[in-house]
């Protein structure tokens, strides 16, 4: 999946520093990420230097991966716009070493926060980063703003050797077969999640459900928890909710076509009930 950058090592730990040779620095235009036309890659700080004397600019700590840290230049020199490209469409789904795609897209979830709670929402008044850990402050009124990130469950109903996929019905939506999938509502335990999004897209019960993995998923904000459950009746007939789904059906484990992308947990959870019983 997307996080497992192993043999590297993340560390999302607050603890700016200022850039240093090998390291990577991000340009934004709104919300596209600029990248170095001649690489497709971030630009290392060796290259942005080379272009564009960033001395005395803005700059952001993000995170780091290994010895690599990554920051955000919030001034776009114009010899850096000449050099770069935008990220392709797909949002680094392909980006390699899957590494720096990782990288990439875990910024980009950073910049776009930070880009969207530059006021504060309680006094309006021009917020500031926090000096202690990864955080908003507004010194008028002391208002404290955190990352965005949002749960959402996916939802693997089973009955015996069937599995039900869907595909969603919004135009442009992504259309190869997926798992139900949902964002919990304030108060409501991730079980009742479950419940909840598999009766409205689907109009079915469900019962025996458990927890198999989780996973950041930063193109919505937001942390993605994977759970299995039967279906509590005999009768598998499916009653979409049609302004979401397109399509609910249920496979045979032996004939389930292939979902979700490579990267995502809903593929991984497809797959592993490919495999036998989950």
């Amino acid at each position: 999946m997307i996080q497992n950058i192993d043999p590297h090592h993340y560390d999302n730990a607050y603890h700016p520093r200022p850039p240093k040779a090998g390291d990577r620095v991000f340009f934004y235009q709104d919300t596209s990420t600029l990248l170095n036309r001649a690489t497709g890659l971030p630009f290392t700080w060796e290259e942005a230097q080379t272009l564009a004397d960033l001395s005395g600019l803005p700059v952001t700590y993000f995170f780091a991966i290994d010895d690599t840290g990554f920051h955000w230049c919030h001034v776009v020199p114009q010899a850096i716009a000449e050099a770069a490209c935008t990220e392709i469409d797909c949002g680094f789904y392909h980006t390699a070493p899957g590494w720096l795609a990782f990288a990439c897209i875990t910024a980009t979830q950073l910049h776009n926060w930070y880009h969207d709670h530059q006021f504060c929402g309680r006094c309006g008044s021009m917020a500031q980063p926090d000096g202690v850990e990864r955080a908003m402050r507004c010194p008028t009124c002391g208002n404290l703003v955190y990352p965005t990130i949002s749960p959402a469950v996916i939802v693997g109903v089973t009955h015996g050797s069937r599995l039900l996929l869907t595909k969603y019905s919004r135009p442009g939506a992504y259309q190869n077969y997926a798992l139900i999938a949902g964002f919990a509502e304030i108060g409501e335990p991730l079980e009742d999640t479950v419940r909840r999004e598999v009766m409205e897209e689907v109009g079915l019960p469900v019962k025996n459900i458990r927890f198999y993995k989780s996973q950041p998923w930063s193109f919505s904000s937001s942390l993605l928890a994977g759970f299995f459950c039967d279906l509590d009746t005999d009768d598998e007939t499916v009653t979409l909710q049609e302004d979401e789904l397109g399509e609910g059906t249920w496979f045979d484990r032996e004939n389930m076509p292939e979902g979700g992308s490579l990267i995502s947990l809903t593929h991984e959870m497809i797959e592993r009930f490919r495999q036998g019983p989950v």
